[in-house]
């Protein structure tokens, strides 16, 4: 099947054409034309299967015919971060290049005062992400009893985010006539309970198995113990042939740390979260879709919805902590038909959430041997403490000195000394002389100390000044 078996206007098909696409994928080609009919749309996708313009395809010729009043928007769009939602305006202004309608992004971080003056003039599609919209609805800006098409994208990951309740309250301001487009990668029991309340007769399209691992991702572990990750890390970097390639850590301010050691070592790489603020987060994206930033160090709620060109690798630092997260991060890579790798780095103490991982997905991930690169086996010595130096070697050492002049030297019956100093094993065995540190330790007081002991301030030692002067 092809674009044009799809009955879409000719300037729909000319912007297709002019974006390079010629057939459409299997998303596509099942959702399009339920949608063209105003059914209800029940879709199962995976990120990078075409989900985005199933929907934006089939709406920019509905939205067509008609006109859009002040403040009161034709069809509504939810995502659950703001990078979706540009990504989907981005489709809009690609796909509807050849037609006039008018388009707004609300989201958090830019400008509340131009998304007013873009909502008093009036616009066809409505791009948004919940709380920034009830703020607009609440301040009276927004009107929803216009809406003909909702579409809630990322359902999954909307639930993940305590949107839920935002989205209720979003839907009952909307018309009950309407057309609903719920899409999710994954339909826990929640899901399934809200889509049983929007929906009206849904057509159910599923394109993959639920939760099922993207077919053009390789994807392998490398056990490493936690404080080895960050060297694993870099050999797996200059081991791989990445070409650009984002890395998830499961918190915001891990984030910052691991994007500045990689920085330290003279790596092309930048963080992405959601502490940042939205001028920075769309520079940053900018930058890594332009190929200036080589790696992108991201959280999931960050992550969610990236649409990266050629994507060549996926990084799980951390092992995400929610199963699905697993199956949205390696979705990232393996896009448009070319292959794309997933490693994660396993540490022992997050075992638990990789065996949810394998369970979701139904098959184990293959381990990933790489030259140089020898990870603990079963957790044994992963996270053994490693060698103090410096002043905590120094430290160290004058508590097991002091510890072995104590209990431990009467319990052998020998006397026991400070550990030789470093280099005396070579000394020895050249036949030089060792000097040996003939400081006595210091003596444990035989009786017990009350109060401050020997340690007393002098100014307290000092007998009290007597009064001068008198009334």
């Amino acid at each position: 099947m092809k674009f044009e078996d799809l009955e879409l206007s000719p300037d729909v098909l000319r912007a297709v054409a002019d974006a390079g696409y010629t057939v459409p994928t299997p998303i596509q080609e099942l959702a399009i034309p339920y949608v063209q009919m105003g059914r209800d749309i029940l879709g199962c996708a995976q990120t990078g299967t075409g989900k985005t313009a199933s929907f934006v395809l089939p709406m920019i010729d509905i939205l067509t015919a008609g006109r859009a009043r002040a403040r009161m928007p034709r069809s509504l769009i939810l995502t659950p971060t703001r990078e979706l939602a540009a990504q989907i305006a981005g489709n809009f202004e690609t796909y509807g290049k050849y037609h006039k309608l008018s388009m707004a992004l609300i989201i958090g971080g830019e400008s509340i005062v131009r998304q007013v003056q873009k909502l008093d003039r009036g616009v066809d599609v409505l791009i948004a992400t919940p709380g920034r919209l009830i703020d607009h609805f609440e301040r009276g800006g927004l009107l929803l009893n216009d809406v003909k098409i909702l579409v809630i994208d990322e359902g999954d990951r909307m639930l993940d985010m305590g949107f839920i309740p935002d989205i209720e309250r979003i839907v009952s301001f909307l018309p009950k006539i309407r057309q609903t487009l719920f899409f999710s990668a994954t339909f826990p029991a929640e899901i399934r309970r809200l889509a049983d309340k929007f929906l009206i007769n849904p057509k159910e399209i599923n394109v993959t198995p639920p939760a099922s691992p993207a077919e053009m991702v390789d994807h392998f572990l490398v056990p490493a113990g936690m404080r080895e990750k960050l060297t694993v890390l870099r050999r797996l970097l200059n081991a791989e042939e990445v070409q650009n390639a984002l890395i998830f850590r499961n918190r915001k301010r891990d984030v910052d740390v691991l994007a500045k050691s990689l920085k330290s070592h003279g790596l092309s790489v930048a963080g992405l979260h959601g502490d940042m603020s939205q001028p920075s987060r769309t520079e940053t994206l900018r930058a890594f879709k332009a190929g200036e930033i080589n790696l992108l160090v991201a959280t999931d709620v960050a992550g969610r919805g990236l649409d990266i060109l050629g994507l060549s690798h996926v990084f799980n630092f951390d092992v995400p902590i929610h199963a699905e997260d697993y199956v949205h991060r390696i979705g990232r890579t393996g896009r448009a038909g070319r292959r794309g790798r997933a490693i994660t780095l396993t540490a022992p103490d997050e075992r638990k959430f990789l065996s949810a991982i394998t369970a979701l997905i139904g098959k184990n991930i293959p381990r990933l041997d790489i030259p140089g690169i020898s990870g603990p086996e079963d957790g044994e010595g992963a996270d053994e403490p490693r060698p103090a130096t410096g002043p905590e070697k120094r430290r160290a050492d004058g508590k097991e000195s002091r510890r072995g002049n104590g209990r431990e030297g009467r319990r052998r019956g020998k006397k026991a000394g400070p550990p030789p100093a470093k280099g005396h094993d070579e000394e020895r065995a050249n036949g030089a002389p060792v000097e040996v540190d003939k400081r006595k330790p210091r003596s444990r007081p035989k009786e017990q100390v009350v109060g401050l002991g020997d340690h007393v301030p002098a100014f307290m030692m000092r007998p009290p000044k007597k009064p001068t002067g008198g009334p």
